[in-house]
């Protein structure tokens, strides 16, 4: 697994919390292990939407990774239903479903960013940075922490 700058929350240099949801176990481990790659804590699960605005409300988390297609509730309509509560939640859709609508939609309810399926590590990392914005900060790894 690729090595990356820890990204860390600029008011407290605390780890970015995230909510991973989608109805595949699969898919959550898989995101688990990416975010824990970028020094980041899965703070909740979810594999629908319903949960999703539950666990959002539990554990308020700094970004919402979304699968698009679950049952119960999809991730747009999830989306929307969290921002209309929460405006300051920054959620990134993540989803194989990349058609354009699908993409306009969950930008117009409130997702800040998308990412297509399968989900390489870089541009994650890269999208995750872009939204915490100011409220990220990268940090350079050690050279004891890359011997550690």
């Amino acid at each position: 697994m690729e090595h990356f700058a820890a990204l860390l929350r600029s008011s407290d240099r605390q780890p970015v919390r995230y909510l991973i949801v989608d109805d595949s176990v699969f898919a959550r481990r898989n995101l688990a292990r990416l975010v824990e790659s970028f020094g980041g804590t899965v703070v909740g699960e979810a594999g629908d939407g319903c949960t999703a605005i539950t666990e959002y409300e539990r554990t308020r988390p700094d970004i919402v990774l979304m699968d698009i297609t679950m049952p119960q509730m999809e991730g747009i309509e999830a989306s929307e239903r969290i921002v209309r509560q929460f405006p300051d939640a920054r959620i990134v859709m993540v989803s194989s479903v990349g058609y354009q609508e699908n993409i306009v939609a969950a930008l117009q309810k409130g997702a800040r960013h998308f990412v297509q399926k399968p989900v390489k590590a870089e541009v994650l990392y890269d999208v995750v940075r872009y939204v915490m914005g100011e409220e990220g900060v990268t940090t350079q790894i050690t050279t004891a922490e890359v011997q550690g």
